[in-house]
């Protein structure tokens, strides 16, 4: 395998779709491993290292969101894409609530999964390059490290994922200032969209609870504008 080809899980139960992606991934240059179950999904995972995971959500043995649910418990970083016939808001919101980073309905075509598979390895390759005096921000007493994805504190170290670094990057570079909704819409999620708005309120929440213990520090609604990160000396 050459070794700078991206390498992408693809747990995916219909054989016949699944052998399609990985036929059509492989000949766009990535390395890919198909499993068909949720079970060979974490198994895999657990002895190989991949650089994205393409999880389809209705699997035997194990859904996409068990699989999903193990994956970030060992690593919080790697970014994460459901495949899913579900188009259920609440389905999707859960997706979001584990971690992925973005989420195709069936049918979709082979482009629109390609485009969103570089946009999320786009954002994760531009955290790997922040430079690290940019990438550290003090926010009361904790420090969030941009570059490692992580908040820490003198109580823990709690680790990111991509979309919940980002977002919180972007509240720290707005810092007691009002950070737009369309702007973050945009620069995280990549579109304006009811639905999108509805999954970054989802990740204001995690954010929020990460932040709880330091009295000094508030992450605030703004109604009909945004949210605005405050931090009082």
């Amino acid at each position: 395998m050459d070794k700078n080809q991206t390498r992408l899980l693809l747990a995916e139960d219909d054989r016949n779709l699944g052998n399609i992606l990985k036929n059509y991934l492989d000949a766009k240059g990535y390395a890919t491993t198909l499993c068909t179950n949720g079970q060979e999904a974490t198994d895999t995972f657990s002895r190989k290292e991949f650089d994205i995971c393409i999880l389809d959500i209705m699997m035997p043995v194990k859904d996409g969101f068990a699989v999903a649910a193990e994956i970030r418990n060992v690593n919080k970083k790697i970014p994460i894409l459901f495949l899913t016939a579900k188009s259920l808001q609440d389905d999707k919101l859960k997706g979001f609530e584990i971690g992925a980073d973005d989420y195709i309905t069936k049918p979709f075509s082979m482009e629109e999964l390609l485009l969103r598979m570089q946009a999320i390895l786009r954002r994760t390759d531009e955290s790997l390059k922040t430079s690290g005096s940019d990438s550290i921000y003090n926010i009361g007493s904790y420090v969030f490290d941009y570059n490692r994805q992580t908040l820490i504190s003198k109580e823990k170290e709690q680790k990111l994922t991509s979309k919940e670094a980002g977002l919180l990057k972007l509240l720290c570079t707005h810092a007691n200032d009002v950070l737009d909704r369309h702007t973050a819409l945009k620069e995280i999620w990549n579109a304006d969209s009811y639905f999108n708005a509805r999954s970054m309120d989802v990740y204001i929440v995690k954010l929020r609870k990460y932040l709880k213990d330091d009295p000094r520090v508030e992450l605030l609604n703004v109604h009909g504008v945004g949210f605005k990160l405050v931090m009082n000396t």
